[in-house]
């Protein structure tokens, strides 16, 4: 059996993600990094409290990385700070877990997630896919979902109206247009799990019509 390290536990995916790991037989201890403690318990889980601009990793091991992690700018306060929880974080904790014992990373990025792309977003997600790419793990999965659906601990009245809106648009949305229709977080968790155990090797790039 595998360890695995979850990083965005607290997020929308990574509480689905958590719950479904502790379940999963082909791991025997689920570790999160957090920046604080989550209060969960289990006897799979154990946690690290870090501090991720400075972390200190020293002990953690693990085969496989799931990360969640993924902010706004209005809670980040600025373009900076999301840009650094969102690329600069996860890309830092991979590099330093590969020494380690980190052989695969599975990510969530988000769909039209391009490094060169105009949209601030898409942007950071694409360079945080080509920063973990460039780590060259054995086995790296991206998964690129569209809206997601689920209940979040915080509201976010942007994300409630696309939500909405997606739900109306959804059964319209056909052949090329189906990648766009939104997708229950827990799907995306699911996914990630499966993908991680599936053993493929190398790039594995999944778009949200092909994680439904």
């Amino acid at each position: 059996m595998k360890i695995a390290i979850v990083i965005g536990s607290t997020g929308l995916i990574g509480s689905e993600l958590v719950q479904q790991l502790l379940g999963n037989s082909n791991y025997s201890k689920v570790l999160l990094l957090n920046r604080r403690a989550s209060g969960l318990t289990h006897s799979k889980l154990a946690e690290r409290i870090i501090n991720f601009d400075a972390p200190d990793l020293s002990g953690v091991n693990g085969e496989d990385l799931f990360c969640a992690i993924g902010t706004t700018i209005r809670k980040a306060g600025s373009k900076e700070a999301q840009f650094k929880i969102d690329c600069q974080y996860p890309s830092t904790l991979a590099a330093l877990l590969k020494p380690q014992g980190l052989k695969q990373v599975v990510l969530v990025s988000s769909i039209g997630a391009d490094e060169t792309a105009s949209n601030f977003y898409l942007k950071t997600k694409g360079q945080l896919e080509k920063n973990i790419r460039d780590l060259d793990f054995e086995s790296t999965i991206i998964l690129r979902p569209s809206i997601l659906l689920g209940k979040r601990k915080e509201f976010r009245l942007g994300e409630k109206i696309a939500i909405v809106l997606m739900q109306l648009l959804s059964p319209l949305m056909l052949g090329s247009f189906r990648k766009y229709r939104g997708i229950q977080a827990a799907k995306v968790a699911a996914k990630m799990i499966a993908s991680a155990n599936s053993g493929s090797k190398g790039l594995q790039i999944i778009e949200s019509d092909k994680i439904n």
